[in-house]
């Protein structure tokens, strides 16, 4: 395993070599499959995995075999276009085991069909519904987290802001698996130093676009954009795990050091030699990345 943060993993490299990854965009049909019910083989047996609809948004929701640390609202990958509660049942699954929490997935809505912020109200609604009702699941409400990887990332950071100051009892955290977190004009070096590798650069656009309906002010807009939001402080505890060969990873970096330095207590760790999408794809370093995930969220949700 390489230990220079921006040289692509050797193992990495001959998987992508040997796994090509089709475009979306340029390959229209792949997208109800990419969208589909169903996902591999699970990863991780769960005593109980349940699909319920919460304020007309299917979820996912897992619960282990011991009494449930806390709870965790999942939003799920895939450019806001792609992916699924089934798609994405590994990663659920991963930390569920991970954390000791009940986790619920979401099933938000997706575009080009449904634009922002439609995904974004139902991932909102949903952790609404969850700080509302955690005696369900044998914990406080002060015993919530959000997480997300990429778009879900994105979503996750959005939901903390629009969240701030607006419920009775604060998120306990927010893990940010790889986000999005600024826009199509952002300059961070890596968007250029790893551009196309498991994201091309015509399906990168496509998945902005779509998700932003062509809006020219989209870059501007905090919930889209979360980098660019005035003020940060007051947001709940942050977990931000990189990539180091991500496309993402500068704009993840500046969102952890803008954080700490508005006073959110911050963890940042960057996985070197990993693209974007290697907690996806169960590359080798997912095990580590996973048992921090569950190390820093199990003593989040102890101390909230």
């Amino acid at each position: 395993m390489t230990v220079d943060e921006g040289v692509l993993d050797p193992w990495v490299a001959k998987w992508l070599e040997e796994n090509p990854l089709p475009a979306i965009a340029e390959s229209p049909e792949l997208l109800p499959l990419a969208r589909g019910p169903q996902g591999g083989p699970p990863t991780r047996e769960i005593a109980s995995v349940t699909d319920e609809t919460v304020d007309g948004v299917p979820v996912r929701v897992y619960v282990g075999d011991t009494a449930p640390t806390g709870l965790v609202v999942y939003f799920h990958g895939g450019g806001w276009c792609i992916g699924s509660i089934g798609v994405m049942d590994n990663v659920a699954r991963e930390l569920a085991h991970a954390t000791g929490a009940a986790v619920v997935s979401v099933e938000y809505r997706l575009a080009p069909e449904h634009p922002y912020p439609a995904g974004l109200d139902d991932c909102e609604a949903v952790t609404r519904w969850a700080l509302a009702n955690t005696a369900r699941f044998g914990v406080r409400p002060t015993q919530v987290v959000v997480a997300g990887e990429s778009a879900g990332g994105n979503l996750a950071a959005a939901a903390a802001l629009r969240l701030r100051g607006g419920t009775e009892v604060p998120l306990a955290g927010q893990v940010l698996l790889y986000p999005v977190l600024d826009g199509e004009s952002s300059t961070h070096p890596s968007r250029q130093e790893f551009r196309g590798i498991v994201v091309s650069d015509v399906d990168r656009r496509f998945f902005w676009s779509s998700y932003t309906a062509g809006r020219p002010d989209a870059d501007a807009d905090p919930f889209i954009a979360p980098l660019r939001a005035p003020a940060l402080a007051g947001l709940p505890p942050a977990l931000v795990v990189l990539g180091g060969c991500d496309f993402l990873r500068d704009e993840g970096r500046a969102y952890a050091t803008r954080l700490r330095a508005e006073g959110v207590d911050t963890t940042e760790i960057c996985y070197p030699g990993q693209p974007h999408g290697f907690l996806n794809f169960a590359f080798p370093a997912a095990t580590t990345a996973y048992e921090q995930i569950g190390a820093w969220t199990r003593s989040r949700l102890a101390t909230s």
